[in-house]
């Protein structure tokens, strides 16, 4: 793996300031996206046999970094961001579907007697996880291996392994699934 191909900046809308660690497989399917990355320490790994398209990637801060395994497909109009030095994690063989968002932070900070009360976690999406149209998955939040969340599914809290989940906020509506 290596930085962006020719072919890749090519054919997305890609900005990056500061200092990033880039280790994009040239075998990766990436059009039509848009990346942006600012800030020090950064990191975006994007693994053999990923297809993006159409989606706005956001890196923002320092120490953040996003993940994308091996064989992950991810839809049109997706957004992913990794912001406040958190990491979003997706693990191999994960698919997500149209429209769906991942944020490691509520993008503004919420004080309360000059506190911060609303700062941002990590996330993790574990192996062959499919995110149906429209999901959000909100900061903090794991997502277990072979699960499926349902569409327009907005998930604020853990998910198991092999479930579905459906709703806002998300909740489990079957256990012991599997999909492929």
């Amino acid at each position: 793996m290596k930085k962006f191909t020719l072919m890749q900046k090519f054919r997305n809308k890609i900005r990056v300031k500061g200092n990033v660690d880039l280790n994009i497989s040239s075998s990766a399917k990436i059009a039509n996206c848009d990346i942006s990355i600012n800030g020090k320490n950064n990191k975006l790994v994007i693994h053999d046999g990923v297809t993006i398209r159409y989606t706005q990637i956001e890196i923002l801060g320092d120490n953040c970094s996003i993940y994308i395994g091996k064989n992950c497909i991810v839809g049109h109009g997706c957004y992913l961001s990794a912001k406040e030095s958190k990491r979003l994690l997706i693990k191999d063989e994960c698919m997500l579907s149209r429209n769906v968002k991942i944020m490691t932070s509520d993008g503004h900070y919420i004080y309360q007697n000059n506190d911060i009360i609303n700062h941002g976690l990590d996330i993790t999406i574990e192996h062959n996880v499919w995110l149906a149209d429209n999901v959000t998955i909100l900061k903090g939040v794991n997502v277990g291996e072979n699960s499926v969340i349902a569409i327009n599914s907005t998930v604020t809290k853990n998910v198991p392994a092999a479930v579905i989940v459906a709703g806002n906020p998300a909740k489990v509506v079957k256990e012991d699934i599997a999909w492929r």
